[in-house]
C-alpha cells in the first residue's frame, strides 16, 4: 500500500502517520505478544518470534515526513537541532558556518577571510533522546487531513516547538524513543547532490551553479573576497572570473576527460553519453553516475584544472566518501574523518560562496556518526529501493491511473514468481545464470588444472616458439603448490651439483627442472608409486605443440578482453593486477588468453600479459591516486599469470601528467567475494576493500594566501545592463546572518530566527512550501 504513494501536491506529506497505523499495530503485536514460528532446530519445532523496527531509509524529504522535523528552515539540520549553523543569503538559506564545531582555542576561528567575522560561538550540542522527548512534550497535536477545515489550516509553529511539525507515530512503539539512529541521512541522495553541486559550480552550468549573481553580492554584502565582486564598466555590470570555476578550454578539456573514460563491464553506465556535444556541460546524471565520478573520476580530471588548495580540498572529500562506502569500515576511520570533515568543510567555505551550502553540503558531517551507529552504508542507502521502485514504475501502462497499473502489475508478477518455482527445467528468475557466470568447472587434484575460463568470441589456434613454450611449462610447474617437494628436491641437487656460490642457480633451475620433473615422475609411474596420479602424469609431459587462443573469456563471474579486441569497444576489460609476494602490486594489459592442453583431457588457461614499471619514477601516488606511465614496460621474459591469479582494474587517463599516464582503479564487483581460508572454519570472513585502505588526511595550507581570481583570458564575464535592482550592494546594513552579535558566554546561544525579518516569518508555518533554490537539494532520479 504505502508504495502507492505517489509523491506531488497530494501525497500525504506529514500525514503520513494515517497510512503508516496497520503497520504499527502490527509492529506493536509484535513486539508485545510476539508470534509463534515453525523451527526445525528447536525441540517442540515452534518458538516464540518478536520482531523490533531497526530504523528507516529513506530521503531527506521523506525523512521529514517520518519523523515529524522539518528539513526546511534556519534548523533544518536534524542531528545539530536548534544549534544548526545557518544564515540568510540572497533568495535561500545556507548552512554556512562550519568553524563552530572547530575547538575554541582553532586560529581559524579568528580568520576574519571566511565570513569577515569573528566566531565565537560554542560547538552544537549533542541532544540525547531524553533531550528530544523533552521538545516533543512542547510540540502541539495536529489534525490530519489537508481541508482548511481540518489539519489544513497553517498555524505558527512557537519558538519552543523547534522544526517539529508533529510526534511521529513511531513513538508508540515501546522501544523507539531509546533507539539513537532512527532515520537514516540517506548517503546516496547526499553524494548525488554534493557531486551536482560540484559540477555545476566547477563547469559554470547556467541552471545547477551555485556561483551565481546573487552569490557574488553576498560576497559583498560580508564584506570578503573583494577581487569576485560584481562592478560596473560603464552601463554594463561585471562579473569576475572564479578561479573554483573552470575556463572554456579547461572545461572542454574537462568533459572530454569525461567522454574519454571507458568503464569495465557491468560496473557503471556510459558517460560519455552524459556529455553535451559542445563538450560545455554533464547531462542527466543519475545517483550512482555521480556516485562514480566522485569516488573515481572528479580527483582525476580536475588536477590540473583548478589551484592546488581547492584540488586537495575536492579530493579530501572525495576520499571520505571512499571510506565511508566501504564494504568493511573500520570505527577509529569514521571518529577520524569526523574530525577530519571539519577542516574540509571549514576549507570550502573559504574558497565557495556561502550559496554553495545548502543542507546536502552539511549533512556529510553527520555521516561518520551514523557510520558508527549503523555500520557500512550498503545497508542503509536507497540504491535498493530506488531500483526496485523503478520496478514499479515500469508496471505503469495507464498514466492517468498510476496506483491501478502499478497494482495490477504487482499481482501478475506474484503470479508468475508463485508458478515460477514448480518449474525446474524452465529459466526461471530463480535459476537465471548471470551475465558472466563461466559455469561449474570440475574439481581437480591439482590446483593449476583448476584454471579454467569461459571462452568467448572466435577460437583461434597458434604455434609457440620453444622459448615461450618452455616459460609458460615452467611457470605452470612453479605455481602449484602441489609440485613444492618436487621444486625444493630439484633445487637443492642444483646447489650440490654446482656448488652454494653458484650465481646463475635460478637460471639453471627454470630451464632444467621440466626435463627433471619428467623423468622423475616417469620413473616413480613405472615402478608404480601411489601419489602419481593421472593428473600429475599429465602436468609432467609436455604441453601440445599448438596452443588455444580467445579474444575474450569469463574467469570467476570477471570477463577479460584482449586489449587489441579492447580499444574497439565502449568498455575496458584489459586491466589486471597480480600481488607480489610482499605488499607491491604488479599492473599491466591483457596481451593473450592461451590455453595449454595437456595429455588425457587436461588443461590450462594463462595470461599474456604487457607489465608496466612500478618504480618511483614510473608510479607516483598522490592523495591516494596512483599513477602509471604504461609506456615503461618490466618483465619482457615472465609476462604469464594464470587466469585464476589476475584482477581486475582498469586506467583512467591522468590529463595532469601526459598522454601516457593513467590513474590506476581497483574494481570491486557485486556479488564476488574472497574468502579466507584462516583455520576458522565455522566463520565465513569475507575479505572486501576497507575504509583504511584510503587514508584521509587534510591538507591545511595556507589559507592566507589563497587568491580566488582566475587570471586567464576569460577574466571578465558581461551579467547584464546596469539596473538599481542589479547595481551592487555597498551597505552591507540589510544583511542578515545567525551571529552578528552572538559572543561566548554562559548563556545558551540566541535563536537563529531573531535574525530574520517580518519578511521571513511566515518560514515557520507548517507545510510553507520553500522557493526553489531553497529545494535545491531535492532530486528526483531513480536508479
Amino acid at each position: 500500500m504505502l508504495s502507492l504513494l505517489i509523491p506531488g501536491p497530494q501525497s500525504p506529506g506529514k500525514d503520513m502517520d494515517v497510512f503508516l497505523r496497520p503497520l504499527i499495530d502490527e509492529l506493536k503485536e509484535l513486539w508485545v505478544h510476539g508470534l509463534d514460528t515453525r523451527d526445525a532446530a528447536s525441540e517442540n519445532g515452534v518458538f516464540r518470534m518478536r520482531v523490533a523496527l531497526l530504523w528507516t531509509v529513506n530521503d531527506f524529504l521523506a525523512r521529514s515526513s517520518l519523523s515529524g522535523w522539518s528539513g526546511q528552515g534556519y534548523r533544518a539540520c536534524p542531528t545539530c537541532n536548534e544549534d544548526t549553523p545557518s544564515m540568510r543569503v540572497i533568495g535561500k538559506k545556507a548552512y554556512f558556518g562550519h568553524r563552530r564545531f572547530l575547538p575554541t582555542n582553532h586560529h581559524w576561528r579568528s580568520n576574519l577571510q571566511f565570513d569577515g567575522r569573528t566566531e565565537r560561538k560554542r560547538p552544537p550540542r549533542r541532544f540525547s533522546t531524553t533531550d528530544i522527548l523533552e521538545q516533543l512534550r512542547r510540540v502541539k497535536t495536529g489534525i490530519p487531513g489537508k481541508h482548511p477545515n481540518y489539519g489544513g489550516v497553517k498555524w505558527k509553529r512557537g519558538d519552543d516547538e523547534l522544526n517539529w511539525r508533529k510526534k511521529s507515530i513511531f513513538y508508540e512503539l515501546p522501544y523507539w524513543a531509546t533507539i539513537e539512529l532512527k532515520h537514516n541521512l540517506d548517503v546516496m541522495h547526499i553524494e548525488k547532490n554534493v557531486c551536482d553541486s560540484f559540477l555545476g559550480t566547477l563547469l559554470a552550468d547556467p541552471h545547477k551553479s551555485k556561483d551565481t549573481d546573487n552569490a557574488r553580492r553576498d560576497l559583498a554584502k560580508l564584506g570578503i573576497r573583494h577581487e569576485l565582486h560584481l562592478f560596473e564598466d560603464g552601463n554594463k555590470l561585471m562579473k569576475p572570473a572564479a578561479d573554483y570555476t573552470f575556463s572554456d578550454a579547461n572545461r572542454r578539456k574537462f568533459c572530454r576527460f569525461i567522454r574519454s573514460v571507458k568503464f569495465p563491464d557491468g560496473f557503471a553506465s556510459n558517460l560519455s553519453k552524459n556529455v553535451a556535444q559542445n563538450d560545455s556541460r554533464l547531462l542527466g546524471l543519475k545517483s550512482h553516475d555521480c556516485h562514480v565520478i566522485m569516488q573515481r573520476l572528479l580527483p582525476v580530471g580536475c588536477r590540473s584544472l583548478v589551484n592546488k588548495n581547492i584540488w586537495s580540498t575536492i579530493v579530501e572529500l572525495c576520499t571520505f566518501f571512499k571510506q565511508l562506502c566501504a564494504s568493511t569500515v573500520n570505527v577509529l576511520d569514521m571518529v577520524e574523518a569526523q574530525n577530519q570533515l571539519v577542516l574540509i568543510l571549514c576549507k570550502l567555505e573559504r574558497i565557495f560562496p556561502p550559496a554553495f551550502f545548502d543542507i546536502m553540503i552539511h549533512l556529510v558531517l553527520h555521516l561518520p556518526e551514523e557510520a558508527i551507529l549503523g555500520r557500512p552504508v550498503h545497508m542503509r542507502w536507497m540504491y535498493p529501493f530506488e531500483r526496485y521502485l523503478k520496478r514499479l514504475k515500469d508496471y505503469v501502462r495507464n498514466a492517468a491511473k498510476p496506483e491501478g497499473s502499478i497494482s495490477e502489475g504487482y499481482v501478475v508478477d506474484e503470479a508468475l514468481t508463485f508458478c515460477s518455482r514448480y518449474f525446474d527445467d524452465v529459466e526461471t528468475r530463480f535459476n537465471w545464470p548471470d551475465r558472466n557466470d563461466d559455469g561449474i568447472h570440475p574439481t581437480r587434484q591439482l590446483s593449476v588444472f583448476e584454471s579454467q575460463c569461459k571462452p568467448l568470441g572466435k577460437q583461434s589456434y597458434l604455434e609457440l616458439d620453444n622459448n615461450d613454450r618452455d616459460k609458460a611449462e615452467f611457470y605452470i610447474l612453479n605455481n602449484s603448490p602441489e609440485l613444492e617437494p618436487y621444486l625444493n628436491e630439484h633445487k637443492q641437487e642444483l646447489h650440490v651439483r654446482l656448488g652454494e656460490g653458484c650465481l646463475n642457480i635460478n637460471e639453471v633451475h627454470r630451464t632444467e627442472f621440466a626435463g627433471w620433473f619428467f623423468e622423475k615422475i616417469y620413473v616413480m609411474h613405472r615402478m608404480q608409486a601411489p601419489e602419481v596420479t593421472t593428473e600429475l602424469l599429465s602436468l609432467s609431459s609436455k604441453t601440445n605443440m599448438v596452443v588455444s587462443s580467445y579474444p575474450a573469456c569469463i574467469v570467476n563471474g570477471v570477463r577479460f578482453v584482449t586489449h587489441d579486441r579492447d580499444v574497439r569497444l565502449r568498455t575496458q576489460n584489459s586491466g589486471v593486477s597480480v600481488p607480489g609476494t610482499g605488499q607491491e602490486m604488479f599492473y599491466g594489459q591483457l596481451q593473450q588468453i592461451l590455453e595449454f592442453s595437456y595429455l588425457n583431457g587436461f588443461s590450462v588457461v594463462l595470461f599474456r600479459c604487457k607489465w608496466f614499471k612500478c618504480d618511483s619514477k614510473h608510479m607516483v601516488t598522490e592523495n591516494n591516486i596512483a599513477s602509471i606511465d604504461i609506456n615503461g614496460e618490466a618483465y619482457k621474459d615472465d609476462q604469464f599469470i594464470l587466469a585464476s591469479q589476475a584482477k581486475q582494474v582498469f586506467y583512467v587517463a591522468d590529463p595532469s601528467r601526459g598522454p601516457n599516464w593513467h590513474v590506476v582503479q581497483h574494481v570491486k564487483h557485486r556479488s564476488i567475494w574472497d574468502i579466507t581460508d584462516d583455520g576458522l572454519s565455522d566463520i565465513d570472513l569475507l575479505q572486501h576493500n576497507s575504509s583504511s585502505n584510503f587514508t584521509l588526511f587534510v591538507d591545511l595550507g595556507n589559507l592566507q594566501e589563497i587568491n580566488l581570481l582566475r587570471r586567464d583570458q576569460d577574466v571578465i564575464l558581461i551579467v547584464q545592463p546596469v539596473t538599481n535592482a542589479s547595481r551592487p550592494v555597498t551597505d552591507d546594513s540589510s544583511f542578515l546572518n545567525d551571529a552578528d552579535e552572538v559572543e561566548l558566554s554562559d548563556e545558551e546561544d540566541e535563536s537563529v530566527e531573531e535574525y530574520a525579518d517580518e519578511e521571513t516569518d511566515a518560514e515557520n508555518e507548517i507545510d510553507t512550501e520553500e522557493d526553489d533554490d531553497d529545494r535545491s537539494y531535492h532530486t528526483s532520479d531513480s536508479d
